[in-house]
């Protein structure tokens, strides 16, 4: 009798703790701290990057594990940002487009900071978390208290210092790129980290989720004048590899439509001159700069509270980004540049100090990496896998590929189109179908030879027999 109600008592326990053993249930609770970096491809000190300062980062990545080739599953902002925080591919979701909202056809889904709401943590959102531009919104159901900021408020007349501040984006006048000369306390990233230090003051000792994400390196590259003074621009290269690959299709590329509605950038041929291309690229620098400084400051608050032992920390980027690679500027397409992102995780007493892992991994698999890492009960529709086997052992067996989408207009064929990226070890294939399409369009990169993608060797006789069979293993 005594042997059967101690036993009912432990399964009571652990079954009050879903996804908990009765040992761990006592255990304090791990937060989060989720930020997130609009635009930024792995340009890093900590990726091996020779010339970009980021030392904030570098230094969080030293205490923390790297993922190497991570890839978003869209190259554009709101379906990125939507898979990853639906924990659902954004073919799953139907979500392709930047106005389109996560919940629309899709009343059944849970967010990641929903997920921790609803198992007792204070969720919070300062900058840009879920995209709520080009008519889209955030999400009000994910957290505790109002995002921030709650709108874009966009002022009706340029220079009218008594219309509404656009708290959520830096002002550039239509330049691609931008000094910030004098005080900076007005920048948007500025505001944001300000929030983010204050919100982590505020929290300690409960439970938290807080989202922080800054805007930059997106366009407009604004930036204080020091972080531009950090770089010689004649030192900086502009891009080895200035044209398309050989062989793939036109629609293939993005025309950089992003950076021709800025000033001075032309609206059809080369986007841009050499010496514009390294002004971009300069600024760019400069933006990195800025930002690391920011998601430093938020680290630091982080170690001062006495939060950093009790903390998950996930660091990444929407998606990747074209700086002249491949002719082209900003990201839509399904190419390397535009889809690898940075990763890096830092949990504690979990995980190699200043780890690496070369596996290859999705943005897809934050969701249920940190519910696992929290030991919350893992949803049932979560399309990716948890990581944190990775972060105890990285050198694991990991077979794994990462499967990225574009799906757009093609006004030269007349229709819309998709393009569905496979990313093995070694290869990158992707294959473009739709109405305008008599037959399905192939690309396959070989990164063993061609690191850059220069040269589609899909209608080789080799290409197609690897084709072929990244088919029969993988699908389209």
């Amino acid at each position: 009798m005594r042997t059967a109600s101690i036993g009912l008592i432990v399964t009571a326990i652990a079954f009050a703790c879903p996804g908990s053993s009765a040992c761990r249930a006592a255990e304090p609770r791990l937060n989060v701290l989720f930020i997130a970096v609009d635009d930024l491809r792995p340009m890093l000190g900590c990726y091996g990057h020779p010339t970009v300062q980021s030392p904030c980062i570098d230094a969080f990545a030293a205490t923390a594990t790297r993922f190497e080739r991570a890839y978003c599953q869209f190259a554009l902002c709101n379906p990125s940002r939507s898979s990853l925080l639906a924990g659902r591919r954004p073919e799953t979701l139907g979500v392709f487009t930047l106005a389109k909202f996560v919940r629309d056809g899709n009343p059944d889904v849970v967010t990641l900071p929903e997920h921790f709401k609803h198992h007792g943590y204070e969720t919070r959102s300062y900058g840009k978390i879920f995209h709520v531009t080009n008519g889209n919104h955030g999400d009000d159901a994910s957290w505790s208290v109002p995002a921030w900021p709650e709108k874009k408020r966009v002022a009706a007349t340029p220079g009218d210092p008594n219309a509404p501040v656009d708290e959520t984006s830096d002002h550039s006048n239509d330049d691609p790129a931008v000094v910030v000369e004098g005080p900076v306390d007005a920048l948007a990233d500025v505001k944001i980290a300000d929030r983010a230090v204050a919100a982590l003051r505020e929290l300690r000792g409960r439970p938290f989720f807080l989202a922080v994400g800054f805007h930059k390196p997106h366009l407009p590259f604004v930036a204080p004048k020091a972080d531009w003074d950090r770089y010689d621009p004649a030192t900086l290269p502009l891009a080895a590899n200035r044209t398309p690959p050989s062989g793939a299709p036109a629609f293939a590329s993005n025309d950089a439509a992003e950076l021709r509605r800025y000033k001075g950038i032309p609206a059809d041929g080369p986007p841009v001159t050499d010496a514009e291309a390294r002004r971009l690229i300069h600024g760019y620098h400069a933006c990195v700069s800025y930002v690391d400084a920011q998601v430093g400051r938020v680290l630091a608050e982080l170690d001062a509270a006495g939060l950093a032992d009790s903390t998950v920390v996930v660091l990444w980027s929407d998606h990747g980004y074209h700086l002249g690679e491949q002719g082209t500027w900003t990201k839509r397409t399904t190419w390397e540049m535009a889809t690898r992102v940075p990763l890096v995780i830092r949990c504690p007493n979990r995980g190699t100090t200043g780890a690496s892992v070369a596996s290859i991994v999705e943005l897809l698999d934050i969701y249920p990496t940190l519910v696992d890492l929290c030991g919350l009960p893992m949803p049932p529709a979560l399309e990716g896998r948890s990581l944190a086997p990775l972060l105890d052992a990285p050198d694991r067996d990991w077979p794994h590929v990462a499967r990225s989408l574009i799906a757009k207009q093609a006004p030269g064929l007349g229709g819309a189109i998709k393009g569905r990226a496979v990313r093995t070890p070694r290869y990158r294939w992707i294959e473009w179908t739709g109405k305008p399409l008599p037959e399905p369009v192939h690309e396959l990169y070989d990164h063993d030879v061609d690191p850059a993608e220069t040269r589609n060797i899909a209608d080789t006789p080799a290409g197609r027999a690897v084709i072929a069979e990244l088919r029969a293993t993988h699908g389209s």
